[in-house]
């Protein structure tokens, strides 16, 4: 039965599923409708530093001079906390609390970059550069792959033939052709569900097609992996229920077929919690395990995560087939999911491995601030909702542990290789092993949504040593991937057609490409 049709036996129509969508993120969007972290600044610092951080006889400007004492986050919180006595500025750390300071420090490290909290990019104006781009280690040009694409997109997967994979939230699996053509659905993948509502540009919505990606040995198995969010339509529940489900199947002739479930959960772990932090990420390894991500599809942005007995919160690993691994951290703990790999995830929001040094890394947001890269080591906690380096909406700490009730030591928890705060909502990256971009080999090119910008990151093992913004002011980078050319490919994400793009070195485009 379609799921229109058990909405309406139901009684449900979808105007009143988009009211019951809309107040589970009530909460989160009075908090988005305006920055609850102004108030503070104006209360406490505008006096001296200007209503626009201008500066005034009083103190210095904020924004768009240099900062005697450092412009991290963790620097400017160390300035506001102790002042600055010789030159008059009172520390406030004995009269702010300490998410207080925090918050101010990330408050002005986002109006330093012309980051605003509330304007998520979601229809600024998208103008591909035509002129080369000097970086720092090479010249590259942006050239357009498809245009006209739906305006919530997810995942792009390039093929050995030239063609490109393609899922959007709501349309489901599709095939760009080499000319840049998008094709009908790809018939036969599950459905999706249409049962969104769009706040302030953002989606909420339940039934959606996230990652897509290739087998590594795909051009002799054909296997296409789908992560997406399963609709439980038999569910003893009021209304749709969702979780995320792994399928691989081929597609033949524009249909899919020989579907296989790869990982799923059991009912019970379906929620009606929006899809917008599902995670939903997928990696392979050279030795045939297949990695995924589970965002926050509990009860609220903590329930489960730290327990062992749910999926939320978790990076998971299986074989390509399905098994689980003998060898998984958590397979023989009593009442845990035997899948995990990871836990204590907020919003995993991309995952590769690198082949050479055979390690699993995720990007993930954090609340406000708390960007991270992370390396992903078994069976190790990864802090939420215990600890974050960002504050939570409200300008509070994050320490939920005092309402779970749970004791920890924050040396057992796995710190961010790389803190991105002010967040720049960071979003899919790839570790790039191509040929095309010799000077890049290794490093990490990470995209982001708010921001706008995409990001070169150099690491040595596991130090961060170096960043460099590649693209500033482009658009929403919804997904980064490498297709068999070395060339990288960006899937742009815009409210009017989202857009697919690509990296081209100056010396090949010169040559025609």
């Amino acid at each position: 039965m379609k799921l229109k049709k058990v909405l309406l036996a139901s009684g449900i129509t979808l105007g009143v599923l988009a009211i019951v969508i809309a107040g589970v993120v009530a909460a989160i969007l009075a908090e988005i409708d305006k920055d609850p972290f102004a108030p503070l600044y104006a209360d406490n610092c505008s006096q001296c530093h200007g209503e626009s951080y201008e500066g005034t006889g009083e103190g210095p400007a904020l924004i768009g001079a240099e900062f005697k004492y450092g412009d991290s986050v963790v620097e400017i919180t160390e300035s506001i906390a102790t002042g600055f006595p010789q030159t008059g500025m009172p520390g406030w750390s004995g009269v702010l609390g300490e998410g207080q300071v925090q918050a101010l420090a990330i408050l002005v490290a986002e109006k330093r970059v012309n980051r605003q909290f509330t304007d998520f990019k979601t229809d600024k104006e998208l103008s591909i550069p035509q002129d080369p781009i000097e970086s720092e280690l090479l010249n590259f040009r942006v050239e357009t792959v498809a245009t006209g694409l739906d305006p919530f997109p997810f995942s792009i997967a390039p093929l050995p033939d030239g063609r490109i994979l393609l899922t959007e939230k709501e349309r489901g699996l599709s095939i760009i052709s080499v000319d840049g053509m998008r094709s009908e659905p790809i018939s036969g993948t599950p459905e999706t569900s249409n049962l969104s509502i769009t706040v302030l540009g953002l989606k909420m919505g339940l039934g959606w097609f996230l990652d897509v990606a290739l087998h590594p040995d795909y051009e002799n198995n054909g296997w296409i992996y789908l992560l997406h969010t399963h609709i439980c339509t038999n569910c003893d529940s009021w209304m749709p229920v969702t979780m995320n489900r792994v399928i691989r199947g081929r597609v033949v002739e524009d249909v899919w077929q020989d579907e296989e479930i790869i990982w799923n959960v059991a009912p019970e772990f379906y929620s009606s919690i929006p899809d917008i932090g599902a995670g939903g990420r997928l990696a392979f390894d050279p030795d045939g395990y297949v990695y995924l991500s589970v965002g926050l599809k509990g009860a609220n942005n903590y329930a489960g995560i730290q327990d062992l007995g749910t999926p939320y919160g978790k990076i998971h690993r299986v074989h390509d087939d399905g098994r689980v691994p003998a060898d998984n951290p958590f397979l023989d703990r009593q009442g845990a999911q035997p899948s995990i790999w990871t836990y204590g995830h907020r919003s995993p929001q991309g995952l590769e491995f690198n082949v050479n040094t055979r390690q699993l890394w995720g990007t993930e947001m954090g609340p406000r601030g708390g960007d991270e890269v992370n390396l992903l080591l078994p069976g190790r906690n990864y802090g939420w909702p215990l600890y974050s380096k960002g504050v939570d909406y409200d300008s509070t700490p994050v320490e939920y542990w005092k309402e779970l009730g749970i004791e920890f030591d924050l040396a057992d928890i796995e710190q961010p290789v790389v803190d991105m705060t002010p967040s720049p909502a960071v979003s899919s990256f790839i570790i790039y092993q191509g040929e095309a971009f010799l000077e890049w080999q290794d490093n990490l090119i990470v995209g982001s949504l708010k921001a706008t910008e995409l990001y070169r990151i150099v690491l040595d093992g596991d130090v961060h040593v170096h960043s460099e913004i590649l693209l500033e002011d482009l658009a929403r980078i919804r997904d980064v991937e490498s297709g068999p050319d070395g060339l990288i490919y960006l899937l742009l994400e815009h409210e009017s057609a989202s857009q697919i793009v690509k990296l081209v070195p100056e010396d090949r485009h010169a040559l025609g490409g």
